[in-house]
C-alpha cells in the first residue's frame, strides 16, 4: 500500500504541541490538517517528492495564535486613519501636528479621522479641546478617538454635522462633556453613536480592504485565528456583509469567530431573523456570542467600579445600562440559545453582568453555554468563584497592563491594579482565560502580551501585581488552546495534536529559552495556515 506522502514539514527545529504536550522536533501537515509530530527522523518518511519541506533551523514553532478579542476589522480600517498611538505623540501639540499634515492633503469638507492618543502620556494630563482642532483643520470635521475606543474628540465642524449643541440632552450610558456651558468636544460611551451618525459611509471596498489588511497584519505576528467582538460597531449588517464578501473574494486569509453587536445599539432582530446561532459555520467563519456593552474602560475612568476612582472621588464610571434592562436581553439571548459576551471592565459592571448570567443559567451549572465576560479587569475572589461554578469565561487583554499600568495605578491606586486580569487565579479556577490584543486599542503584538502574563511589567517596568503571574507555556496556551476553548473550537484548533488544523507559528526567538526581556522585540519569521504557508517574513519557503 502507498504510503501518504504530507504536502507541509516543518522540520528540524523545537515544536511546541500545546500545554501539558511537550516538545516534538517536526511535524507534518497533509490535507489541512496536522499528520504527525516527533523526532525529525521519524517525519522523514512522511516526505515525497511533491512536499514543501521547511527548515526550522531551530526555532521555536507554536500552535498558530488566537487573538480572542480584536476588532480586525476596525485594525485595517485603522490604517487610514491619522496614527496618535506612535511614541513621538508626547504632548497635544503633537496631536495637532499630526491632524494639520492631514488637513493640508485634503480639500475643505473631507472628513480628519484618528486614533490612539492617550492623555495620560501626554504633557498636559489632558484630552484635546475642539478650540485646538478648530484651530489646525478649521475647513475639515475632525474626530479622533482615545485609545480606549470608548471615547474621542470633535472639533466644531464635525459638531455642527452631528448636530450636537450647547445644551443638548444626555445620551443614556454616556456623556457629552461641556465647561462652564460650552462644547470641549469629548465624546463618551454611547455620546459617541451621535458622532457616529454624521461619518461619511463607507463602501464595502473599504471594509473589504480593512478586513484584508487587518488579517494581513495579524499573520505577521503569527495569529491564524481571531475574534471579532463587536461586528457592526461601524454600520451594523453590513459590517457582517463585509466578512462575508471578503471569505467569497478570497480576502480573508485568517479564520474568523465573529460576535454579533446586541442589545439597543445592535443588530439583533435581523440576527434573529436570518436564524444564526453561536457555533454556525466553518472552520473558516463561524458565527459567535451575541455581544454586550456594560461599561467603559479603566484608563478613560468610565469602567463602573464599587468604588470611585483615586483621583476623581466623584466619578464611579458609566453604566451602559440599568440592571433591568441588561439583564432583559442577557435572559433572552440565554433562552434563545446563544452564547454571550458582554464587555464589563470594572467590578461594579462584572457584578452586574455576572449576576444576570447567574438568574439566565438558574441553579443548574450551564458550563456547556460558556457565557464570556470581556475584559474582565478589575473583580474580586468571590466574583472568580462564581464564575466558576456558573462556567463563566473572562477574555482578557494582559496587553492592558503592559501599555496602560501606569496609568492604572494613577487612576486607581496601587491595590486594584494588582489584582487585576488575575492570570494566576483564573487558570487555577480552570477559567480558561484566553489572550488577546483589544486591538486598535492595543497593539495587535502577541509578544508583549505574553510577557506582561509572565512578568506582569508594564512598558516602563513597574511590576504590579506578581503573585498573579504565570508560566511562559500558560501565555502561549491562552493566546492558543484557552483562545480555541472560548469559541468551542478546541476540538480542532490550539494544539498540535494529529487531526487538528494545520496552523503554525514560527518565532525568530525561542520563549522557553530566553530571558523575557528579550521577547519584547521577538517577530514571527513564518505562519502556516491550514498547510499553506500565510506570511513569509524572510521569504525563506518561496
Amino acid at each position: 500500500m502507498a504510503r501518504v506522502a504530507a504536502d507541509t514539514v516543518l522540520t528540524g527545529g523545537k515544536v511546541f504541541l500545546g500545554p501539558g504536550l511537550g516538545f516534538a522536533e517536526a511535524v507534518a501537515i497533509w490535507q489541512g490538517r496536522v499528520l504527525a509530530t516527533g523526532k525529525a527522523s521519524e517525519i522523514a518518511d512522511l516526505i515525497g517528492p511533491d512536499t514543501r519541506k521547511i527548515d526550522l533551523a531551530g526555532r521555536l514553532a507554536v500552535p498558530g495564535l488566537n487573538d480572542a478579542h480584536q476588532h480586525m476589522m476596525a485594525v485595517g480600517m485603522g490604517t487610514l486613519e491619522v496614527n496618535l498611538k506612535g511614541e513621538d505623540i508626547t504632548s497635544i501639540g503633537d496631536i495637532l501636528a499630526a491632524i494639520k499634515a492631514r488637513a493640508d492633503t485634503l480639500a475643505p469638507g473631507e472628513w480628519i479621522m484618528g486614533r490612539g492618543y492617550d492623555h495620560f502620556n501626554l504633557a498636559e494630563k489632558r484630552h484635546p479641546l475642539r478650540e485646538e482642532l478648530d484651530m489646525v483643520a478649521p475647513d475639515n470635521p475632525v474626530y479622533i478617538k482615545r485609545t480606549c475606543g470608548h471615547m474621542g474628540v470633535a472639533n466644531s465642524k464635525a459638531l455642527e454635522l452631528a448636530q450636537v449643541r450647547e445644551g443638548i440632552a444626555q445620551p443614556a450610558g454616556g456623556h457629552v462633556e461641556a465647561q462652564n456651558g460650552k462644547l470641549t468636544g469629548l465624546m463618551q460611551e454611547t455620546a459617541q453613536q451621535l458622532m457616529y451618525r454624521a461619518f461619511p459611509k463607507a463602501g464595502m471596498d473599504d471594509f473589504v480592504d480593512g478586513i484584508e489588511a487587518g488579517a494581513k497584519l495579524n499573520l505577521s505576528y503569527g495569529f491564524t485565528s481571531c475574534t471579532d467582538p463587536g461586528v457592526g460597531l461601524r454600520e451594523g449588517y453590513r459590517d457582517w456583509q463585509a466578512y462575508l464578501f471578503a471569505r467569497r473574494q478570497g480576502r480573508l486569509p485568517q479564520r474568523m469567530y465573529l460576535m454579533p453587536l446586541a442589545g439597543a445599539t445592535g443588530w439583533p432582530d435581523r440576527v434573529l431573523d436570518m436564524d444564526f446561532m453561536t457555533g454556525d459555520g466553518d472552520e473558516w467563519v463561524r458565527t459567535g456570542p451575541m455581544k454586550l456593552f456594560a461599561d467603559g474602560s479603566a484608563g478613560g475612568k468610565t469602567a463602573a467600579m464599587s468604588s470611585p476612582y483615586a483621583d476623581d472621588s466623584e466619578n464611579f464610571g458609566i453604566f451602559i445600562y440599568g440592571d433591568e434592562e441588561i439583564h432583559g436581553y442577557i435572559a433572552d439571548y440565554h433562552a434563545r440559545g446563544f452564547q454571550i459576551a458582554t464587555h464589563a471592565i470594572g467590578d461594579a459592571a462584572i457584578e452586574q453582568v455576572l449576576s444576570g448570567y447567574e438568574k439566565a443559567i438558574g441553579n443548574q451549572v450551564q458550563s456547556d453555554r460558556r457565557h464570556r465576560i470581556e475584559h474582565c479587569g478589575f473583580l474580586s475572589k468571590d466574583q472568580i468563584a462564581r464564575m466558576a461554578k456558573a462556567g463563566v469565561l473572562p477574555a482578557p487583554q494582559s496587553i492592558f497592563l503592559y501599555e496602560f499600568g501606569d496609568l492604572y495605578l494613577d487612576a486607581l491606586g496601587p491595590e486594584r491594579p494588582a489584582a487585576s486580569y488575575p492570570m494566576r487565579s483564573w487558570i487555577d479556577a480552570g477559567l480558561h482565560p484566553s489572550g488577546s490584543s483589544d486591538g486598535p486599542v492595543s497593539q495587535t503584538n502577541p509578544f508583549r502580551g505574553i510577557y506582561n502574563m509572565v512578568t506582569r511589567k508594564t512598558s516602563r517596568g513597574t511590576v504590579i501585581g506578581p503573585e498573579e503571574r504565570i508560566t511562559v507555556e500558560e501565555a502561549i496556551g491562552a493566546y492558543t488552546v484557552n483562545g480555541a476553548y472560548g469559541s468551542f473550537e478546541e476540538g480542532i484548533k490550539g494544539t498540535l495534536q494529529v487531526g487538528m488544523l494545520g496552523d503554525v507559528a514560527v518565532f525568530d526567538t525561542d520563549l522557553f529559552a530566553t530571558e523575557p526581556e528579550a521577547w519584547i522585540d521577538a517577530r514571527c519569521d513564518l505562519t502556516v495556515l491550514g498547510g499553506d504557508v500565510a506570511y513569509d517574513r524572510q521569504s525563506e519557503a518561496a
